[in-house]
């Protein structure tokens, strides 16, 4: 059952919204079967789209803390200053050699799937794709979509005739017309 729109929940509609009230608020307070998808479709036949202020929900007081609480320190606790420390030289520790670099995957065709292929991957399909083996070559695409070995096969350089024609292929034409 939907609720009418009389010209006192109109006159109520323009004014909470004008206050900034959200629309779930505004049907709250109107009541009588108002939903909040009933009030956003009456702001929008009526043209209403400037607020007051941005809607804010209702928050509940509650604190953040920037930092960690410090633990409370008696006085008790709290060792007292002895004679003033000498400072020692630091020895400095030796240096581990660095870890061995992964070897690089190899680049070879074929080790791409559908969920691994990626934008600049070369996208040859290899194999039946109706099969478990279908893959993709993978390699670092550098011409389109495929790599420089697989651009040479799907990018064929036109083969151009000879701009003089032979003479049947001449006669040939001229049938066509005649």
């Amino acid at each position: 059952m939907t609720a009418g729109w009389t010209d006192d929940r109109v006159g109520a509609l323009k004014k909470l919204w004008l206050e900034g009230q959200s629309a779930s608020q505004i049907a709250k307070q109107l009541g009588g079967g108002v939903t909040r998808n009933a009030v956003i479709g009456k702001v929008h036949r009526l043209g209403l789209s400037g607020r007051a202020a941005p809607s804010q929900p209702a928050r509940t007081a509650t604190t953040f803390r920037t930092t960690r609480p410090r633990p409370a320190v008696t006085t008790a606790q709290t060792p007292q200053p002895s004679a003033p420390r000498r400072l020692e030289a630091v020895q400095p520790k030796p240096v581990q050699p660095a870890a061995p670099a992964p070897a690089p995957i190899p680049d070879l065709p074929g080790t791409a799937t559908v969920m691994t292929l990626g934008a600049h991957m070369c996208k040859w399909p290899i194999g039946d794709p109706s099969s478990r083996e279908f893959s993709f070559c993978g390699r670092r695409a550098s011409e389109g979509v495929y790599c420089v070995e697989h651009a040479r096969v799907a990018y064929q350089p036109q083969v151009r005739r000879g701009s003089k024609e032979s003479g049947s292929d001449l006669a040939r034409s001229l049938r066509r017309y005649i």
